[in-house]
């Protein structure tokens, strides 16, 4: 029998988002390639933006280049707003329809994949729906938000992005909040240019992500610009080592343009993984900048 046209809908956009295993981006509305790498397609359903960055050249990588991100900013007028000195929110999940800006959320959960897990979800060997990269929350690696003052994406560098924001133990939840710090100046008029990032600790392919946000900073009271970052290091065993000040976003794995290199095991015997936390000097909430 046919199914009427709203329930074949349904049973389409079920067996899309099911067989997307997909991994996690944040979603919001000042995003690059919010609805996919179509032009003039608002799709509705789209992952374009979760797939990992894996032995890329960096033009390829830079800002999600590979399939297009960079290349369908946000609709005029819309940011991703940084409050200075609160907070603000994203959505982590594998897929467009699997978040509030698609089908009036009617597929969300409070997790990446839109399906119900147990509050101490687990797997000794790694969980994969959603793909987390992770055997439970305590090893998640961390994600970060970074933000450059330039209003053209290609004006941005790794030297001019800086880290701002680092929330420990993500990606695992869908609605994740980030702080910012009270130190951030106003953006120029045309805006900034924000990144997220996230480095999986093991549990599959060890790539990164890159995605890109129009930005901008709300309520700013200070005027003192940020400093150029510099590349983060690997500090576990000695903290001393660990880069003060602004740092750049992690860049591993790929055939150019990495900022880091490790080798060898972590002090819980596992291989070393760059990482948006303690081991790479990142610290929980704000980032400092001086």
């Amino acid at each position: 029998m046919r199914l009427p046209t709203g329930e074949m809908y349904v049973w389409l956009f079920s067996l899309v988002v099911g067989m997307v295993q997909g991994h996690i981006a944040a979603w919001n509305k000042g995003m690059y390639c919010l609805n996919g790498t179509v032009p003039g397609v608002d799709d509705q359903n789209t992952n374009s933006a979760v797939t990992p960055l894996y032995q890329l050249s960096k033009n390829d990588w830079w800002f999600h280049h590979y399939n297009g991100c960079d290349e369908f900013p946000p609709a005029d007028g819309d940011f991703l707003e940084l409050p200075a000195g609160g907070s603000f929110t994203v959505e982590l999940a594998g897929n467009r329809g699997q978040t509030s800006f698609s089908f009036g959320g009617q597929y969300t959960s409070e997790w990446p994949d839109g399906n119900q897990h147990p509050e101490d979800f687990n797997d000794p060997n790694c969980i994969t729906t959603p793909n987390l990269h992770t055997q439970n929350q305590s090893m998640a690696a961390g994600t970060a938000f970074a933000i450059s003052y330039q209003s053209d994406l290609s004006q941005v560098t790794p030297e001019n992005l800086v880290v701002f924001s680092v929330r420990f133990n993500t990606p695992w939840k869908r609605v994740t909040t980030y702080d910012v710090p009270s130190a951030l100046p106003a953006c120029p008029s045309g805006g900034c240019i924000c990144a997220w990032g996230w480095v999986p600790n093991g549990c599959g392919q060890p790539n990164i992500y890159h995605l890109g946000y129009k930005c901008k900073v709300t309520g700013a009271t200070s005027t003192t610009p940020i400093p150029q970052a510099q590349p983060p290091v690997w500090c576990e065993d000695d903290m001393s080592k660990c880069v003060t000040g602004a740092k750049q976003m992690l860049y591993w794995n790929q055939l150019e343009g990495n900022n880091i290199q490790v080798d060898g095991y972590d002090l819980a015997g596992s291989r070393k993984s760059p990482a948006y936390n303690q081991k790479c000097g990142f610290a929980d909430g704000k980032s400092p900048f001086y």
